[in-house]
């Protein structure tokens, strides 16, 4: 299975107010003929990591996926999960949004910077 994760994000208030308050995942199937699964984990940090999203998404040949999650926290982090077969038929980027919609560019993460492990 290949691992992938966002890393910590830091959400810390500006004028008290946090700037994500939601996070768009947008996936996006590369696969011409078999679909792919993905699991999505969102865990909250703080002393501890706590789980607070747990998704499996089946995601048909050329399909895109939009996802929207609550995301007002100080911290939190992303981990999305795929067969190894899978790994390169998805594209996963994760967008931190306020509560207008407006993106907030800090919190976005896209293709190449997400963390890559295979187990």
């Amino acid at each position: 299975m290949a691992i992938l994760s966002t890393g910590p994000i830091e959400n810390n208030p500006v004028s008290g107010v946090r700037p994500t308050q939601q996070v768009t995942i947008r996936l996006v199937s590369r696969a011409e003929v078999d679909s792919v699964t993905v699991s999505i984990q969102g865990y909250v940090l703080s002393t501890t990591r706590t789980l607070y999203v747990s998704e499996v998404i089946s995601i048909a040949p050329n399909e895109a996926v939009t996802r929207t999650y609550f995301a007002d926290l100080a911290a939190f982090e992303f981990v999305f999960g795929t067969d190894v077969e899978g790994v390169e038929e998805v594209g996963i980027s994760v967008w931190g949004k306020q509560a207008s919609g407006q993106l907030v560019d800090a919190h976005r993460v896209v293709e190449h910077e997400k963390t890559v492990n295979d187990i």
